[in-house]
C-alpha cells in the first residue's frame, strides 16, 4: 500500500508513526518483511537516514527486528509499554493490591532496619499528617498522608523498594483524588485511621515487624475496599 507523502517536521517522528500505524493496521503484519529503506524512503518522501532513524526507534519499541543478511521483520503489532505507562492504564484498585505487597514488607523492612534520622523522619511527617487532617484542604491531606506512607519505605532501605513505590505514587494520589470527589476521605479518616499511622510509627520505633506489617496492611485494606465501593 502506497504511503501518503510526509510534512516537513519533524521527520523522524512522522516516519515512525506512519510506519506504527501501518503495522497496526495490519497492512505489515507480524512475520512479514520490511519494505527496503530505498524504497521507504521514496514512498514516505524522506531521505534514508530518517527511514534508519524511524527504524531504529521502532525497534527500540519492540516492533521490528534487523536480521543480518535477510532484512527488518514486523515481530509485534503493539509497542512495549513502559513501567509508568503500564501504571497508567491499569485500574487503581489493581495498583492498589500492588501497593500493599509491597507496603507491607516495606513497613516490616523499616522495623527492623530504622535509623534515627527514620525516626525523626517519621515523626514530621506524622505531624504533618495530624495538622493536615485538621486543615482545609483534602488534597494537602493527601500528599501528607502519601509522604507518611513513603517515610516508612524509605526507613526500609531497600533502594529497589523505593524507587518502585515512586512510581506507584501519582497513580495513587490520583484514585485517592478521585474517591475524595465521592467521599470526604478525611472523615472517613477520622480518629481510627490517625490512630493506625501513629501506631504504625510506634511499632516501626519499637522494631517490631509484624506488629508494623499488620497495621499497615489493615489500613491499606480499608483503603481498597473504599476505592472498590467507590468504582
Amino acid at each position: 500500500m502506497p504511503l501518503a507523502r510526509l510534512r516537513p517536521s519533524p521527520l523522524v517522528e512522522q516516519a515512525a508513526q506512519r510506519l506504527r500505524d501501518q503495522i497496526a493496521d495490519g497492512s505489515w503484519p507480524v512475520g512479514t518483511k520490511l519494505p527496503g529503506e530505498t524504497t521507504l524512503a521514496k514512498e514516505l518522501g524522506v531521505g534514508r537516514s530518517t527511514v534508519r532513524e524511524a527504524l531504529r526507534a521502532l525497534a527500540g519499541a519492540g516492533l521490528v527486528q534487523a536480521r543480518q543478511g535477510a532484512g527488518v521483520f514486523v515481530i509485534a503489532a503493539e509497542p512495549d509499554e513502559d513501567w509508568p505507562a503500564r501504571l497508567r492504564r491499569a485500574s487503581v484498585a489493581d495498583v492498589y493490591e500492588i501497593r500493599m505487597m509491597l507496603e507491607v514488607r516495606a513497613a516490616e523492612l523499616a522495623a527492623e532496619r530504622r535509623t534515627g534520622a527514620d525516626l525523626t523522619a517519621l515523626d514530621t511527617a506524622l505531624a504533618a499528617r495530624d495538622a493536615a487532617f485538621a486543615g482545609p484542604s483534602t488534597e494537602a491531606f493527601i500528599d501528607a498522608d502519601i509522604a507518611l506512607h513513603t517515610a516508612v519505605v524509605g526507613a526500609a532501605h531497600n533502594p529497589v523498594l523505593a524507587d518502585l513505590f515512586a512510581e506507584f505514587v501519582p497513580v495513587l494520589r490520583d484514585g485517592l483524588l478521585d474517591l475524595a470527589a465521592l467521599v470526604d476521605v478525611r472523615a472517613s479518616d477520622t480518629a481510627h485511621g490517625r490512630a493506625a499511622h501513629a501506631a504504625l510509627v510506634d511499632a516501626v520505633r519499637a522494631g517490631d515487624p509484624a506488629a508494623a506489617g499488620e497495621i499497615i496492611k489493615t489500613e491499606l485494606a480499608q483503603t481498597l475496599r473504599a476505592l472498590l465501593q467507590s468504582g
